[in-house]
């Protein structure tokens, strides 16, 4: 699995040492616009391959797999890329910044029998897959509470009249869709769509929320959802029934230790090993790729479409408008 990457930041060097540890997969390129940008990269993880050409790299028969960690207005248009080059992907998430995208993604990934992914790591991480083996013995589920909220280094910028990407609207930037989609997927992956999605949020004057409550209500219980990058919390996520409730320490993200309070017993489980958290959805896309497993790969692309959809539902009802929502009419 020879993976090359689009993007520069934190998250692509996480990734890249994620990549170091699972067996079987290698980095062979990096992109980016800056070619000091690319050599620090490649230097720092002894990667063979740098370009500045987007094209040039698509055109590497050695690339089996692409990387994209560009800003999130992007990740259509290079995973579109891509795909047409017949190479598979891994994308950051949010997967787009509409649904169209998302859906367009996944016709051509069909089409041309290759696989896509959304590079998002709280639904593979074993502490994760616990949680649904426990969940019938909090009895009947009546709250869930998640709060991820990581004060952005950039946000004093915005404060003093800049706009980096992540609160910029021209590239699908936000609370909801950089931080509060792990919440989201927490939640959708265990207990599927709701009936009704609100979102409330703080907005800066250029229309981008800085934080904001996801409010998703289902049968008999209600989800919410709490993201923030204009102030800090302890993180965490609560799953409330009738008879005790379950705490996943370090919440959706990290997914760090399990405690389950029922009555006077409280179980603690914790079952990954590894510390870094991108290893397990690394480790994942690996199998399926190995194993030329369409199915599972085409029945995650499903699940991260029905999960595109509660977010832009979500950031339509708040208020947080997209110049890619005009540009997909």
């Amino acid at each position: 699995m020879n993976i090359a990457t689009i993007g520069t930041g934190s998250i692509v060097e996480l990734f890249l040492s994620a990549v170091e540890e699972v067996d079987g997969t290698q980095c062979v390129a990096v992109y980016s616009r800056k070619e000091e940008s690319a050599e620090r990269l490649a230097d720092k993880f002894d990667i063979a391959a740098i370009y500045t050409d987007m094209n040039e790299m698509m055109e590497n028969t050695a690339i089996d797999f692409v990387y994209i960690a560009s800003p999130n207005s992007l990740h259509f248009e290079h995973a579109h890329l891509a795909l047409k080059n017949g190479k598979n992907v891994i994308c950051e998430k949010p997967f787009t910044s509409t649904v169209r995208e998302a859906e367009q993604l996944a016709e051509l990934a069909k089409e041309k029998q290759l696989m896509i992914f959304e590079a998002i790591s709280t639904i593979h991480m074993p502490n994760y897959k616990l949680i649904s083996k426990h969940l019938e013995s909090l009895g009947p589920i009546k709250m869930v509470q998640c709060n991820y909220s990581q004060f952005s280094s950039r946000y004093e910028k915005l404060m003093n009249g800049e706009t980096p990407n992540v609160f910029n609207p021209e590239f699908s930037g936000g609370a909801l869709a950089d931080i509060n989609i792990y919440n989201l997927h927490f939640v959708l992956n265990l207990f599927g769509r709701p009936e009704q999605i609100s979102y409330t949020a703080n907005k800066h004057p250029n229309g981008i929320d800085t934080s904001g409550i996801a409010v998703m209500k289902y049968p008999n219980f209600i989800a919410e959802c709490v993201g923030a990058k204009d102030s800090q919390s302890m993180n965490f996520a609560m799953i409330q029934g009738e008879k005790g409730y379950l705490n996943v320490l370090n919440g959706a993200n990290g997914c760090q230790e399990i405690i389950i309070s029922i009555g006077d017993r409280e179980i603690r489980l914790n079952a990954q090993t590894k510390t870094n958290r991108l290893y397990y959805e690394v480790a994942e896309f690996q199998k399926i790729y190995q194993e030329k497993d369409y199915e599972r790969c085409y029945a995650l692309l499903d699940y991260t479409q029905s999960v595109m959809e509660v977010l832009v539902a979500a950031r339509i009802d708040g208020g947080v408008v997209f110049p890619a929502d005009e540009s997909n009419q």
